[in-house]
């Protein structure tokens, strides 16, 4: 399913705080902040800029943006009317399918494709007598994209027990407000695994496929039928110039012909592509 306005906020922080961003200021529905280095990198665009700062070695100056998630909110500051000495600070409204949430995807997927983290205890459990087991979970987040002549995103994202075989969906909703870390906590011991990751792959993989055999397919079947009505239109068009008694020219028209009629099918024909976007494994208490 499509993300919501609440996950992509929170797919959004989540990035701008691991990249180290500083915050400046934030609410409910929005956040300023000072971009780090690799985000800045990552989301300004800004190549011949990194170029001068890699060749002479200066200290970069990094953007401060104003993501604004609920534009209507009213923990929104207005934008400052332009003049002598106003800053101007851009502001990028993100809603899911806008052009800046891909360049978050894209950030992470370059980025931070994997990670390998650990929940953090509450400061009770470091004092308790036994060791605490966790179970692994693989977690994927999956971009889900349906084409024709148009086109549809979704986002999945998925977690699996490596110990169980368990498969959460809205796996990021179950990590969110979860204290993380790439160190192993003290008192805590890590149960084994009864599945592989490719086995695990595998289930996750399953999963969706099935998931997917549910949706209505009435978009493929129309595009199918504008395909059809396409080739039909291309094949009228074609049919009396291929009758021309000119050898060399017939040929010529007939891979005009074949290239027209190819470039159709690619436009106009259905197909769904799957691509992870990022994962990792991530140590959870059992």
């Amino acid at each position: 399913m499509p993300m919501t306005q609440k996950q992509v906020q929170q797919y959004v922080m989540r990035y701008l705080e691991a990249t180290g961003c500083h915050f400046i200021e934030k609410s409910p529905a929005h956040a300023m902040v000072k971009l780090s280095p690799q985000a800045d990198r990552s989301l300004t665009n800004r190549p011949y800029y990194w170029g001068y700062v890699d060749q002479t070695g200066v200290e970069p100056e990094t953007m401060r943006i104003m993501f604004i998630f609920d534009p209507e909110h009213k923990d929104v500051p207005p934008a400052p009317l332009p003049g002598p000495g106003v800053q101007r600070i851009p502001r990028e409204e993100i809603t899911y399918g806008c052009r800046k949430l891909d360049q978050f995807f894209e950030a992470a997927k370059a980025g931070g494709s994997y990670v390998y983290l650990f929940e953090q205890p509450n400061s009770d459990h470091k004092k308790a007598a036994s060791s605490m087991p966790y179970h692994t979970w693989l977690g994927l987040n999956v971009k889900v994209e349906f084409a024709c002549d148009m086109k549809r995103e979704e986002i999945h994202s998925y977690g699996i027990s490596l110990a169980t075989g368990e498969i959460a969906e809205q796996f990021h909703e179950r990590l969110s407000g979860r204290k993380m870390s790439p160190k192993l906590p003290a008192n805590v011991h890590v149960a084994p695994n009864a599945i592989t990751l490719n086995r695990a792959r595998t289930l996750i993989e399953q999963k969706l496929e099935k998931k997917l055999k549910t949706y209505d397919t009435a978009w493929a079947e129309e595009a199918r039928k504008r395909l059809q009505d396409e080739i039909a239109r291309i094949d009228y068009f074609y049919e009396e110039q291929l009758k021309t008694p000119e050898e060399a020219k017939k040929k010529e028209i007939e891979e005009q012909y074949a290239n027209r009629k190819k470039e159709i099918t690619w436009q106009y024909e259905p197909r769904i592509a799957v691509s992870v976007i990022n994962c990792g494994i991530f140590h959870l208490p059992a």
